[in-house]
């Protein structure tokens, strides 16, 4: 089975996280593509409140695409929530005859020497980048290559929609309809979410 994993805070999850996962089922063949919401993502600020709605919005919002799944690995896992972990476990729990394959943003991978465990985390997964800016050009990350990265680029035009800009639109009171898919946007709303 070819799986890929496309993990992160989700706070929230938005349609361009969509696209992008849907992109990567068409183009890579991919079987199975898990979400994994981060329990507490090392590199961001976490609100505990919000874990586990960020957890039901993933869930809500890959439930009609039947190459998705949603995994509660990092909440089972609990404390901070290392993607080298993480990927040990998976590789206990699934049946695999290649390589994880690590959805991963340019603005992340630029800067995945300051992950935890680095080194050993490269060499159990295959990374597929896609652009998280405007003026993108492989060759600039040429040089991952010869740190020892493997990785694919997701061939996508750069889609400009930020969780931090979701938020940042619900808290002035603008809408987000045009970003999120409707059983998000209504969740957020019933549960009031983000106002402050």
């Amino acid at each position: 089975m070819r799986l890929c994993i496309f993990s992160g805070t989700f706070n929230p999850i938005h349609n361009g996280h969509i696209y992008m996962a849907e992109h990567i089922i068409k183009t890579f063949q991919v079987e199975k593509l898990l979400f994994i919401p981060a329990f507490v993502p090392p590199q961001k600020e976490n609100n505990p409140k919000l874990t586990k709605h960020r957890y039901e919005m993933v869930k809500l919002a890959t439930e009609l695409n039947p190459h998705f799944e949603v995994s509660d690995i990092e909440f089972r896992l609990g404390g901070k929530s290392y993607s080298y972990l993480t990927v040990l476990e998976l590789y206990k729990e699934f049946d695999l005859d290649e390589k994880i394959n690590f959805v991963i943003g340019t603005d992340a991978f630029k800067n995945l020497d300051t992950w935890y465990e680095s080194e050993k985390l490269r060499k159990i997964v295959k990374f597929i980048v896609f652009a998280r800016e405007n003026e993108f050009k492989q060759e600039n990350y040429e040089y991952m290559k010869e740190k020892g990265y493997d990785f694919d680029f997701a061939q996508m035009q750069f889609n400009d929609i930020s969780s931090t800009d979701i938020r940042e639109r619900i808290k002035n009171g603008k809408t987000i309809t045009d970003l999120e898919p409707a059983n998000i946007e209504r969740y957020i709303i019933e549960n009031d979410l983000y106002k402050n």
